[in-house]
């Protein structure tokens, strides 16, 4: 890791060779070129005005739903967890958030205002641009079904207004403008009871930690769920619970979970995802589609145990 010093005006953080294994939840992830933590919206919009215009922009915000892989990433990472983070509200029943806020803190906060539905936000793993990206869900709750405006920059670091029905939007997938990012959006919700709206996240998080290897480094749920069914029960039932390659292994909690026990390449972890998808179609004659997002330079391998 290397800072460089920034011109133009700029007020951010520039790191070059920067590993993402510091900024992903696997704990894994080669360098990155380029890595950088803009001010504010503003500072991330003349950011992007300097880029060259073939660069390649990777967004990151908390690493979940993420595997880089060891040979590291070729161009520009945008970072933008804790730092395009504000929330605010806007109307009685309406809240505006930045990317960067991790969800966790965006349902605290809606709950915090006495407002309700939002609550499902405190189970995702995530930031608030990675679940627009993703229409992020938990324990019945979907983003997507909260939203009346979303807010995006292009590469040319220029910000765009957009209606929700401008994208088209399915079971953790979105589909919108190209070359747009996700820099805000305004959520509407329900007027609540702050004791009960706290009470309820405070249920959810015992019962996704119940559930699920909190703690461990993995990217929450690895594929999507197959219509009518569960990857996790799909996964168990075939019996590869436990199933390892290197330091990754199949989480005994969770079928759906893989962990880094310690020393994971990035290949372990990719490997044992490929692993696992062979082996269910296999059994079961299903083809699992991934949930996490794979991106980067390969190298190395791992050996089954």
């Amino acid at each position: 890791m290397m800072a460089a010093a920034l011109d133009n005006g700029l007020r951010g953080e520039l790191l070059l060779n920067e590993s993402m294994s510091r900024h992903t939840s696997w704990r894994v992830g080669g360098p990155a070129e380029r890595l950088y933590r803009p001010a504010d919206i503003e500072d991330l919009c003349a950011f992007l005005q300097s880029l060259p215009a073939g660069e390649a922009l990777y967004w990151i915000g908390l690493g979940s739903n993420l595997l880089v892989r060891d040979g590291g990433l070729r161009g520009t990472a945008i970072m933008t967890k804790g730092v395009i983070d504000h929330a605010e509200q806007c109307t009685a029943e309406t809240i505006r958030a930045e990317a960067g806020i991790s969800c966790a803190k965006l349902a605290r906060f809606c709950s915090r205002a006495g407002l309700t539905g939002a609550e499902f936000l405190a189970g995702i793993p995530g930031t608030f641009g990675g679940a627009l990206a993703m229409n992020a869900g938990a324990f019945g709750g979907e983003t997507w079904s909260l939203l009346i405006e979303i807010e995006t920059v292009d590469r040319h670091g220029e910000l765009h207004r957009h209606s929700p029905e401008e994208f088209k939007v399915a079971y953790r997938s979105v589909e919108g403008p190209a070359d747009e990012w996700f820099a805000a959006a305004t959520l509407r919700l329900e007027v609540g009871d702050v004791e009960v709206n706290t009470q309820r996240i405070r249920e959810l998080l015992e019962q996704r930690s119940g559930a699920q290897p909190i703690g461990l480094p993995s990217c929450g749920s690895v594929f999507r769920n197959p219509e009518g069914d569960h990857a996790a029960r799909l996964i168990d039932s075939a019996g590869l619970k436990g199933l390892s390659i290197g330091a990754a292994s199949v989480s005994e909690k969770h079928a759906n979970f893989i962990i880094n026990n310690g020393g994971a390449t990035a290949a372990d972890i990719e490997s044992l995802i490929e692993l696992v998808a062979r082996r269910v179609h296999a059994i079961h004659g299903v083809e699992l589609e991934q949930e996490v997002h794979i991106i980067g330079e390969p190298t190395g391998g791992g050996d089954e145990q």
